[in-house]
This record gives C-alpha cells, structure tokens and sequence, in this order.
C-alpha cells in the first residue's frame, strides 16, 4: 500500500505528505525504531514502535516528538513502513509477512 499521511509528528523521519510504502508485516519480528502501521485505542497511527514486550505479544506505539500513544496487541500491527518518498528503509523489508 503507498499513500501520502499529513502531519507533523514523525518528522523528521517522515514530513507530511511523502509517499510511504507499507506492507504487510510479521509482528513477531518489529523492534523499537520500526516504523508501523497499527491501531491503539481505536486510531490508526503511522508511528513508531517504542517498546516491545514479546512475551505478551504486543508493542507500544509512539510519535518521533517524544508522545506515547500506548501499547496495542501483535494483531493490530497491520504493516510496516518499507519506504519513505522512494528511500528504503533499512531491515524493514526483512520483517514482511509471507505471503501465499
């Protein structure tokens, strides 16, 4: 999926309005300064994974400007952010999820 989100709290990792490219992930495999794609409290964020608690599969999510949005469980991490305006991010593409 390629879209352009708008706003503010990811820069400078992501400026509003450049294309991201997200796809399917592994939410196993995403570690803190992996930017996803997940819900927390009924918002989707584009942001960043903050801290992982593997053994009760969940992350928590928060903006690059230092603001918590909280944890949500591995099974509302849709996608990860593979590219930001045609730039790879680096391992991203490594923690994709199958598919069939």
């Amino acid at each position: 999926m390629t879209f352009r989100p708008s706003g503010s709290s990811m820069v400078p990792l992501i400026r509003s309005r450049q294309q991201v490219v997200v796809v399917p992930v592994d939410p196993s495999k995403v570690e803190v300064g992996d930017i996803v794609l997940a819900r927390v409290s009924g918002t989707v964020y584009l942001h960043l994974v903050s801290s992982v608690d593997h053994a009760r599969k969940r992350v928590q999510i928060s903006n690059n400007r230092g603001r918590v949005n909280g944890w949500t469980s591995h099974a509302r991490v849709f996608g990860i952010c593979v590219a930001v305006d045609g730039v790879t991010r680096p391992g991203a593409a490594d923690k994709a999820r199958a598919t069939e």
